[in-house]
């Protein structure tokens, strides 16, 4: 005997309605606005196709919908690494004295994103795009709390001297 869907059908067009612009936002920040659409729109595809596997007891619907993208992501992986090669390449020019000179040079953050493990990348990106706490990303990615925060903390090491420089350049 099957038990019932978690996560009926009638209640799929809520679930794209309300998470659909985090998970492009994240894409977006991860692979490009080109391919977020195709792949915000492929995460919700997969997690319709897997709707009956869905457990509410076992965590969180947003952190589950974050896990697919970000499988859908690693597939986009050598897509991805390229777009942060490309990004060191720029020399970006300083923007003029106001608010926007806080702005990080896109070159050097794409240069050091480029450093970090896939691993380190997944987990900075989930925290700080998709504004997941430890616990969703550990749910997102099936990995411990207690992971995600060495790979953040590692990740930010790797990201400091990149944000001290920006500083001195300011």
């Amino acid at each position: 005997m099957t038990a019932a869907p978690v996560l009926g059908t009638e209640l799929f067009t809520e679930v794209h309605d309300r998470h659909f612009a985090a998970i492009y936002r994240y894409v977006a920040g991860r692979l490009g606005a080109q391919a977020a659409e195709d792949v915000a729109a492929e995460t919700f595809l997969v997690a319709f196709d897997r709707r009956t596997m869905f457990d509410a007891t076992r965590g969180d619907l947003r952190a589950w919908l974050f896990g697919i993208a970000t499988n859908l992501v690693s597939r986009h992986r050598r897509k991805e690494a390229r777009h942060y090669r490309a990004l060191s390449r720029l020399e970006s020019p300083r923007p003029a004295e106001g608010h926007e000179n806080r702005v990080l040079d896109a070159g050097r953050l794409g240069k050091a994103l480029s450093r970090l493990s896939s691993g380190e990348r997944d987990v900075l990106l989930l925290v700080a795009m998709a504004d997941l706490g430890y616990a969703e990303v550990a749910q997102a990615l099936g990995i411990s709390p207690g992971t995600v925060g060495s790979r953040l903390t590692r990740a930010r090491k790797k990201l400091t001297p990149v944000l001290a420089q920006e500083a001195r350049d300011e």
